[in-house]
Formats: structure tokens, sequence, C-alpha cells
């Protein structure tokens, strides 16, 4: 069995061949050539979870699952708030062939699915990124935006001012643009084309007052449907999608919470990144359009970037 370690994932899964990846991956899905199953999710004391979370690439192609654990806290000892690893079996034998860093891979392929999101959605003149969050996922929402739009300008806010100050400086010298340090979550989203909240907030931090008409949000930090990042009026705004009908209506606080305040009926939710993929759903209608995209994390984005990786290395060898 062949092995990668986060340092291995992130030097072999380039940002920009993740999201042409990702594209596929979601085209694929919505065709219904991939099967993708609701994860398993075991609560732990203190608000921590163990998910797994299974998913099959074709009937005669790749299948596998990523074990995970999600520790909100980690981000104050230094740590990432998901960890674990990405399993990948052949499907003639059943035989496990790879396993991989689970945290870089959920790292780089979450930003490549915003990316394709933010390609399909935003405006094409959107410019301003403001990025609620400075950790891991912040850096690699910031290097994949800046792959499929021309950014003039960032901003970025964390819960922590140290680690948007840390992120500032680090990432500064990878973009052409300036990046701007905020106080306030409000600060930053003010007059941005395109927000990402990123944050393992469980209540929210983006309200509707805060977002200008045109907007394009990413909504990719919350992960149950107890917990959310933006608030009731703001997504009752948006035209809203999601990677998966079935993971939102059953993971998903961003749209269920609005759903049992009655802010939104079930229609609300208009379809998947892979359906605008395919041309089956219309995407944004005009340039005041609010557009929502709400990312749960799919197991066939982890397992089709672990078969890539698993086929890039046999070819090296």
């Amino acid at each position: 069995m062949e092995q990668m370690n986060k340092q291995q994932v992130l030097q072999c899964l380039p940002m920009k061949e993740c999201i042409r990846l990702m594209r596929t991956t979601l085209q694929d899905y919505a065709q219904g050539k991939s099967r993708q199953y609701l994860r398993t999710v075991t609560p732990l004391p203190e608000n921590k979870l163990l998910g797994f979370m299974p998913a099959s690439l074709g009937d005669h192609d790749y299948f596998g699952a990523k074990v995970i654990t999600v520790f909100p806290g980690n981000h104050q000892a230094g740590l990432p708030s998901h960890q674990g690893s990405v399993l990948l079996f052949d499907a003639e034998h059943g035989s496990l062939h790879f396993m991989a860093d689970g945290d870089a891979i959920t790292q780089i392929r979450t930003g490549a699915v915003s990316a394709v999101a933010t390609d399909l959605l935003a405006r094409p003149d959107a410019q301003r990124l403001a990025l609620l969050g400075a950790g891991a996922q912040g850096r690699s929402h910031l290097e994949a935006i800046s792959l499929i739009r021309q950014l003039r300008d960032v901003t970025v806010w964390d819960a922590r001012l140290e680690n948007a100050c840390r992120f500032a400086d680090e990432m500064s010298k990878t973009v052409s643009c300036p990046i701007r340090v905020c106080s306030t979550a409000e600060e930053a989203v003010k007059n941005a084309d395109i927000i990402c909240t990123l944050t393992p907030s469980p209540t929210p931090i983006l309200e509707s007052g805060w977002v200008k008409p045109g907007a394009h949000i990413n909504a990719v930090g919350a992960c149950s449907a107890s917990a959310r990042e933006l608030d009731s009026a703001l997504v009752a705004r948006c035209l809203l999608y999601g990677d998966s009908i079935e993971s939102v209506e059953k993971e998903s606080g961003d749209y269920l919470i609005p759903l049992s305040e009655g802010a939104i009926r079930k229609g609300h939710l208009l379809g998947t990144i892979g359906q605008l993929l395919c041309g089956e759903i219309a995407g944004r209608a005009s340039a005041a359009d609010i557009t929502l995209f709400d990312a749960l994390g799919l197991a066939i984005e982890d397992v089709a970037c672990a078969k890539y990786l698993y086929l890039a290395g046999k070819e090296e060898k």
C-alpha cells in the first residue's frame, strides 16, 4: 500500500489541477456516474466529532472513504480543526491501495470546489475578496480564487487578530494585491464581491445588512445541522446552491435553521454546482443577485483527489 503524508500531498496536488479535477468530479456526480453517501458522524464530548465519509467513483472505478475528526478548539493550539486520512480501494478485489493525509486533501479540494462555485456564480468583474477566517482554509481559498478572478483587494478577519495579521504577512508574498487585516467581520465584508466564511463558529458571523447586492458567498465553515455562519435574513436574500442536495437538506445549519424559522421554504435550495456545470439549472440572473454556495464537503471530492495522487505516483515510478 502506498502512502502520502501532508507535505507530499501539498506538493503533489497543485491547486490549478485540483480545480480542474473538482469540475470533472462534480459534473460526474450530477450525471450519476459516481455515488455519494451521507457521512456518518459520531458526536464526541465538547462538540467534537468523528466522521466517516464513503464514496464510489463508479461501478468499475475506485472507491474509498475519508475518516476524519473535527475538533473546533484546535485553532487555539495551532492545529487544524479537521484531521484524518483518505483511503482508496480498487473495485475489482476491494484491496486497499493508497492512504493519504486527509487534512491536506481537505485543505486543497475545499478551496478548489469554492473556486469552481465562484467561477460559476460570482460576477465576471468580481475583484474584492473577503475572508472570514485566517486558518488553512483562508490560505486555500485565497490561492484558489486568485486563479479564477483577477483580485484587486483582499480583506481578512479572524476571531483572533494575531492569526489574521500572520495570515496577511505570509500570504501577501503569494498574491499581487494588498491584503488588509480588519478588526471586525463587518469591516472585512464591506463592498466585497466575494465572501468566504471559513470559521468553526456555531452562530452567525455574517449578517444580511453587511452584504452588498451582487456579492457571491462561499459558506464553508459550518458542518452540522445545528451550526451556521450566516444569519437567516441573509440566506433568504440569496440564490442558494449546494454541493449535494441530500447533504444540505440533512446536514446544513445554514439551510435548516432558516427553514425551521420560516425565513425560507424548501424550494429555496435551487440545486447543485454539478447541475450548474451540466447546464441543468440556471445561475446568477442579474448583477444584483446575491449567490450562495453552501459547501458541506463531499467524499467523492476526497476520493477523486486520492485517485489522482495514487495514479500520479504510479506514473512517476
